[in-house]
């Protein structure tokens, strides 16, 4: 994750690659129940200051933000049709777990690790349910379309610096993944 990134533009080209790896992500029944809002140049900037509060100064000068959007309504229309009514998923509280998050949060990583190959740098960052009726207003995006985020993309400003989060190691393999049993 990239919290400092130049004034220089990203390229359509980038752009473009990046957003067609992210539409390529896993979708239970091929609901693809997942929508992109791709903002760049002052479009992004003005996003940042306006839905960004809580962001360092220098994540306000990334050059594109990607909002992803899970959409509930896709799957559970997808799972009333005829070769999936007989799952029962086409009612919400039947879902073990809710795949539109899920299939979304896949996208994202694409869209990150798509940005890393194009030589960029990006960072997740939330946005508060409270500002999702402003998001909307402001974009026209339909009700139905929950943000789950968004992604600041651009070059890297980024030294090794001595951030207080760099200090943090990561842990160990053995204190999270566990072969045959816990």
């Amino acid at each position: 994750m990239v919290r400092e990134f130049t004034e220089e533009p990203v390229s359509d080209e980038s752009v473009r690659r990046i957003m067609d790896n992210a539409v390529r992500c896993p979708s239970a029944g091929y609901s693809q129940g997942q929508a992109f809002l791709v903002l760049q140049g002052e479009d992004a900037k003005r996003f940042v200051t306006e839905f960004g509060s809580w962001t360092v100064e220098s994540v306000r000068t990334a050059q594109v933000i990607v909002i992803p959007f899970a959409v509930k309504d896709a799957y559970l229309e997808r799972y009333s049709r005829p070769d999936k009514i007989d799952s029962g998923l086409d009612v919400e509280e039947n879902w073990p777990v809710p795949y539109w998050y899920i299939d979304t949060g896949m996208a994202v990583l694409l869209t990150l690790q798509t940005a890393v190959d194009e030589g960029l740098g990006a960072v997740y960052f939330g946005i508060g349910a409270d500002q999702w009726d402003d998001l909307r207003a402001a974009y026209g995006v339909p009700e139905t379309h929950e943000p789950v985020g968004a992604i600041a993309i651009g070059h890297t400003a980024e030294a090794d610096a001595d951030k207080s989060w760099m200090k943090r190691r990561r842990l160990d393999r053995s204190e999270t993944v566990h072969f045959g049993h816990w």
